[in-house]
């Protein structure tokens, strides 16, 4: 294995932070290696002249036994942006291309455009948090299934680059059209499954088992993760419902302030007390999230939730 001329060294730092940056859980010296086509020990020398010019790659921690170097933050992705149709536009080419090398080339492109727009992927409030867990500031404490960075990565590339994945869930071994992922106390994959038709379905992440990636794509349509989101108040689907909750004087001042749902509106009423409106599917959850705010919150509407909750307060009372 021959190192390349020195004059091509620059371009290929940059090109290594590009590409190191794009990768959740970074990169190894044997890929840089098999990348650059260049020795173990130029490749050594060319992570180690990468963290002098960012002092944010460093190593990340994985499940496997080599070590992987990365940004722990996105100290490169502030530059520029670039809209999700754009992205898939490229990505549209490069999958149609019968010509080896411009498939190789527009690879690397798309690679560069979304290094570059991983900070602008989410609107701002929603990456506050992500940013100063990045950056030490904050930890995220709550009981979670642990979900490795290796399966992470492979529904990543699937849901980028519309790639279908195999694994093993419930015993049964499926071929997966991933659309993308709910975060919560537990992670959903939302997907489609080849075996029953267009539906879309919500998988337990953490149930899989053997989740690899395949060669094979499919076209997600108009598929949209946040409008999908919208039509429940957590991760079941079924018919919406108006929703009308209503908040004690004492609970009244935190929930004016607390986040239900993307479509809710609230009003204060004249007795101090606060109403809050939102339409989802959903109606256990919605049960089960009133129940954590205590007598203070009452289910106004619909009827048929109100007596639903009853049901479930009556039955938990006898089991108890």
């Amino acid at each position: 294995m021959s190192d390349k001329p020195r004059y091509s060294r620059i371009s290929d730092i940059l090109d290594l932070a590009i590409f190191m940056s794009s990768k959740i859980q970074g990169v190894t010296i044997t890929e840089i290696a098999e990348r650059y086509n260049v020795s173990r020990r130029t490749a050594e020398r060319m992570r180690d002249s990468l963290t002098c010019i960012f002092p944010f790659v460093d190593e990340i921690e994985t499940d496997d036994t080599q070590k992987h170097w990365g940004f722990i933050n996105y100290s490169i992705s502030n530059l520029i942006s670039f809209t999700p149709k754009e992205i898939a536009n490229i990505e549209q080419l490069q999958r149609r291309t019968t010509n080896k090398e411009m498939k190789e080339e527009l690879g690397k492109t798309i690679e560069k455009l979304k290094s570059l727009n991983r900070k602008h992927s989410l609107p701002l409030e929603n990456n506050i948090e992500l940013y100063m867990q990045t950056e030490g500031y904050a930890v995220r404490q709550m009981p979670q299934y642990k979900i490795s960075l290796k399966t992470l990565e492979v529904i990543r590339e699937a849901v980028q680059h519309s790639k279908m994945v195999t694994g093993i869930y419930h015993g049964k071994e499926r071929l997966i059209e991933a659309l993308g992922m709910i975060y919560g106390e537990k992670i959903y994959l939302v997907a489609r499954e080849k075996a029953k038709g267009d539906g879309i379905y919500n998988y337990l992440l953490h149930k899989f088992e053997n989740l690899k990636l395949t060669e094979k794509t499919f076209d997600k349509g108009d598929f949209d993760l946040q409008k999908y989101t919208n039509l429940s108040f957590g991760v079941y689907h079924g018919e919406i419902l108006e929703v009308e909750l209503l908040f004690s004087q004492e609970l009244a001042p935190e929930a004016s302030q607390f986040n239900f749902h993307p479509t809710q509106s609230g009003k204060w009423n004249d007795d101090g007390t606060y109403t809050v409106y939102f339409k989802a599917s959903g109606g256990r959850e919605i049960i089960w999230h009133v129940f954590r705010w205590g007598a203070g919150c009452r289910i106004i509407k619909p009827e048929s939730l109100r007596k639903q909750y009853k049901k479930y307060l009556k039955e938990n009372l006898d089991n108890y």
